[in-house]
């Protein structure tokens, strides 16, 4: 059996900048995340990405150059035995006040539409309250990490799922989501 899982990107796969990873030099894989993703995919799983790219909007980057950092993550992953089935991103600032950009769900409904899957009751991990609140509003069950600058914001508010949902980095999230399953040891 397949099931699908999603992911934020930055601070969630990789160490987020705090600014924009514009090069495949820039993506640097947080510990454990990408033996996380293969972990997962070895035991069924699937697993998208939803992320906001503002900086397609900005003009700092072009949608070849992410293009290229993801190929750089697919590889890096494909070297542990991991990989993602679909990114769906948005270029667009905030001030665009568009439908895909996360806390808004359509990233979600073009992942459900390519991957031909419902996404509600599927895990969504992300470390910033748009994450939450976009797998809250599309009906995912949220997973918080809480360990990095922007998940140390969230973590413990209104927003936050409660401390069974929140992990310190991807591989914990992992573990404790195949841990939940019959069939994973």
């Amino acid at each position: 059996m397949n099931d699908v899982l999603v992911l934020d990107r930055d601070g969630v796969i990789n160490v987020d900048l705090m600014t924009y990873v514009t090069t495949p030099e820039d993506f640097k894989p947080i510990k454990g995340s990408l033996e996380a993703i293969a972990l997962l995919n070895k035991n069924g799983y699937k697993i998208a990405i939803a992320t906001n790219q503002a900086c397609i909007e900005k003009k700092i980057i072009t949608d070849i150059d992410l293009l290229k950092i993801h190929d750089y993550m697919k590889d890096l992953l494909k070297e542990v035995g991991g990989e993602i089935e679909y990114i769906a991103y948005c270029p667009h600032r905030p001030e665009s006040l568009c439908k895909c950009r996360k806390p808004e769900t359509g990233l979600l409904e073009e992942i459900e539409e390519s991957m031909k899957v419902d996404l509600k009751g599927k895990y969504f991990i992300g470390d910033k309250d748009t994450d939450i609140l976009a797998g809250r509003r599309h009906g995912c069950v949220p997973i918080l990490l809480k360990k990095n600058t922007y998940g140390k914001k969230v973590y413990g508010t209104d927003i936050s799922p409660p401390d069974e949902h929140c992990f310190n980095n991807l591989l914990e999230a992992a573990k404790f989501i195949l841990s939940s399953k019959s069939d994973y040891p």
